[in-house]
């Protein structure tokens, strides 16, 4: 039997202009797309003709399972995940399960542009020095710990990418995390939100550390918040690498 494989697939923010050429490929070389429902939605636009298999929402281990027993059926499969399959994606999940099952097939992992380079891009140049990227979603991290690790990328001067910054269910994360920065950097610290990042209603807001818990964000947002040394120009936020110009 045909050995088979699990593409774990990054296919970027969700339009096929932003998607590599990798995870193009992957995509279409695999029999079946396994993902969460919204993803696996987006995909069908670009690839129609693709057999899926879609489920909600904390059912991931679940998928990766389905994943790993048909490529031991010898399958090609794409497990799929928006942003990049490494970064908050599949690929560690797909390895563990396929340990966990004693799986002998071959796992690709398919990079793609995470949120982070995708909300910069928009915003101009606002990742230009060392910066902390932290999700406020406390589905698998305990609330301390998140509040914790922005304490700590506060302190540092780090630029901070907050990814998941609110939903129904988490309404104050944001503020409670605002509270934190802004023991340590200026209330004039420029900020960047990014929401639907290469989706329809895509749009940019720049605003400050000090307006932030009034400005309008969502799960479908990207928070970026700069360091000391951010500017704002020409509606473009800026984190300056340090070159002389």
């Amino acid at each position: 039997m045909t050995k088979g494989k699990v593409y774990v697939v990054g296919f970027g923010p969700g339009d096929k202009k932003n998607m590599t050429f990798g995870a193009a490929d992957a995509i279409t070389d695999s029999e079946i797309i396994i993902g969460y429902k919204v993803y696996t939605e987006l995909l069908r636009e670009i690839f129609p003709s693709k057999t899926y298999e879609s489920s909600h929402m904390l059912k991931e281990i679940e998928r990766c399972e389905k994943a790993v027993k048909m490529a031991m059926d010898g399958k090609k499969v794409s497990m799929v995940s928006s942003g990049d399959s490494g970064i908050y994606g599949m690929a560690g999940a797909v390895y563990q399960v396929a340990e966990e099952m004693n799986a002998d097939i071959d796992i690709d992992v398919i990079p793609g542009i995470t949120a982070a380079s995708g909300a910069a891009a928009l915003l101009g140049a606002p990742l230009m020095h060392d910066f902390a990227v932290i999700s406020l979603s406390d589905l698998l991290t305990p609330l301390d710990l998140i509040m914790k690790r922005i304490e700590h990328a506060s302190v540092s001067d780090m630029i901070i990418c907050i990814y998941n910054p609110k939903s129904k269910g988490r309404s104050e994360y944001v503020n409670m995390a605002t509270d934190i920065m802004i023991r340590y950097r200026s209330g004039e610290t420029p900020v960047g939100i990014a929401r639907n990042i290469g989706r329809e209603g895509e749009s940019i807001t720049l605003t400050t550390l000090g307006e932030l818990k009034d400005a309008e964000v969502d799960m479908f947002s990207t928070v970026i918040v700069g360091n000391s040394r951010s500017y704002v120009k020409n509606g473009r936020m800026i984190t300056p690498r340090g070159y002389k110009v």
